[in-house]
C-alpha cells in the first residue's frame, strides 16, 4: 500500500518517467490520495467501465485483470512507482457520469472496507474519483497521458 499517490497528467511516458525520484510537482496537475494500491485501484476502474456492476470484484478476480497498469520506469527498491493509465481507462473516466463515478466510489470503498478494515484511507474516494476524472477529460482533450506516481 502506498502512503502518497499522485495521479497526474503528463505529455508523454517520457516527461512522466522523469518524475520518479521527486514526485510530478507543482508542474503537473495533479490528485492526490493516500494509503491506496494505486494498481489495483486502476485495474479495478478498468474493471468497472468494461464490465460494469456495483458489487466489488473478488481479490482473485482483480489480481486476474488484464491489461494490468504497466510501469513508466521499472521499480526500484525505493518503493516509488510510476504507472501509466490505459488509455482506454482514460477514456472511459473522461465519459463517465456521476452516477457512474459514484456507483464506482461505492465499489472500491466496500472493497478497500473488507480488505484494509479501519486502516482504510479517509480521502473521499468520490472527490478523489471526480478529479481524477477531471485530469481524463484534459488528457483526452489535449492529447496526453494519465499517470499514477506513488510511494
Amino acid at each position: 500500500m502506498a502512503r502518497d499517490v499522485l495521479f497526474f497528467l503528463s505529455a508523454d511516458d517520457e516527461a512522466a518517467a522523469a518524475t520518479r525520484l521527486r514526485g510530478p510537482g507543482a508542474a503537473f496537475e495533479s490528485v492526490s490520495c493516500h494509503f491506496i494500491d494505486p494498481d489495483t485501484a486502476i485495474a479495478e476502474w478498468d474493471m468497472y467501465f468494461e464490465e460494469p456492476s456495483a458489487e466489488a470484484p473478488s481479490s482473485e478476480r482483480l489480481y486476474a485483470w488484464r491489461p494490468w497498469p504497466e510501469w513508466v520506469v521499472p521499480p526500484l527498491n525505493d518503493g516509488v512507482e510510476v504507472l501509466a493509465l490505459p488509455k482506454r481507462l482514460t477514456r472511459a473516466l473522461a465519459n463517465a457520469s456521476l452516477a457512474e463515478l459514484e456507483e464506482l466510489a461505492g465499489r472500491w470503498t466496500a472493497r478497500l472496507w473488507s480488505e484494509d478494515g479501519e486502516e482504510m484511507t479517509d480521502d473521499d474516494l468520490l472527490a478523489v474519483l471526480q478529479r481524477v476524472a477531471r485530469l481524463a477529460a484534459s488528457a483526452v482533450h489535449n492529447g496526453g497521458g494519465l499517470y499514477s506516481w506513488s510511494f
